[in-house]
């Protein structure tokens, strides 16, 4: 029962922290130092993947009607517009998955650590005030439909930065959205749909990993806490997507700014000065 909490917590954890540009890397690690899930150190490593396929099925339920081409009465013209969106989707999921198949054991090895999470909150919390100061972010492109493969190419190589742990992948492309002229909406909108492909694909690898490095035998107990993970992330991952939208609308990511600054020091100085 006591890992089953965790397991909730953690999810909690995910759902919250994975749309808001704040981090999810950053918070899981702080979370991991104090709560930790009675289970060997490689299956920590896919349940903190994996978990994020709950936060995926929430975009997919969320946006359904916006990313099912079929149904809902859509004529060839939306059809069309979806088949082009998912092609910009995909578009700017190339840099990164190219990087990231080819990076993806050395980034582990040498960039997950205590100090690159925070100096990367503090970096990119930072980026979000300057941002914010010299109002970029009302931009020209303010549709979905109306961002151009230049664009989402663009913001493709922004999500490069998310490879280094602690920088949020949602804060990345947002910031690389807003950078490139989409309107905050449409900026956060379409960082929901690149996580689709992006996240899916993430935890694919780390299953393939951990199978080939351990095993396919999970306990029950390991199941349960996958399940249960998973579960909650996609609840409250319903929420906060809607919450980050509608906020969005009347306010701006200073917040988030001044938060992921905060944090970035509070990290810094526990795993350099306390522990």
């Amino acid at each position: 029962m006591l890992e089953i909490l965790k397991a909730i917590l953690f999810g909690l954890v995910e759902g919250i922290t994975e749309w808001l540009p704040i981090s999810s890397t950053g918070h899981m690690i702080l979370l991991n130092e104090f709560i930790k899930l009675n289970v060997t150190d490689e299956f920590y490593k896919l349940f903190e993947v994996v978990i994020q396929l709950g936060a995926i099925l929430a975009v997919v339920i969320v946006y359904f009607k916006t990313i099912w081409p079929f149904g809902f009465g859509k004529d060839q013209k939306a059809r069309l517009n979806t088949w082009n969106l998912w092609g910009k989707i995909l578009v700017a999921c190339i840099p990164a998955a190219i990087i990231g198949l080819l990076f993806d054991d050395w980034l582990d090895e040498h960039l997950y650590n205590s100090v690159v999470v925070s100096l990367m909150l503090i970096v990119y919390g930072i980026a979000f005030l300057v941002i914010e100061s010299k109002k970029i972010g009302k931009g020209t492109t303010t549709q979905l439909n109306d961002i151009t493969y230049k664009q989402a190419l663009g913001i493709g190589g922004f999500q490069l930065l998310s490879l280094i742990p602690g920088t949020s992948r949602s804060g990345a492309t947002i910031i690389g959205g807003l950078v490139l002229g989409l309107k905050r909406s449409v900026a956060a909108e379409f960082t929901f749909f690149l996580a689709i492909p992006v996240m899916a694909g993430a935890s694919l690898l780390k299953l393939v990993k951990y199978i080939l490095d351990v095993g396919v035998v999970f306990s029950t107990n390991e199941l349960l806490i996958l399940a249960v993970g998973c579960l909650v992330a996609f609840i409250v991952s319903l929420f906060i997507i809607k919450f980050l939208i509608n906020y969005i609308r009347k306010h701006d990511f200073k917040a988030f700014g001044w938060y992921r600054i905060a944090l970035g020091i509070i990290v810094l100085l526990y795993f350099l000065i306390i522990k």
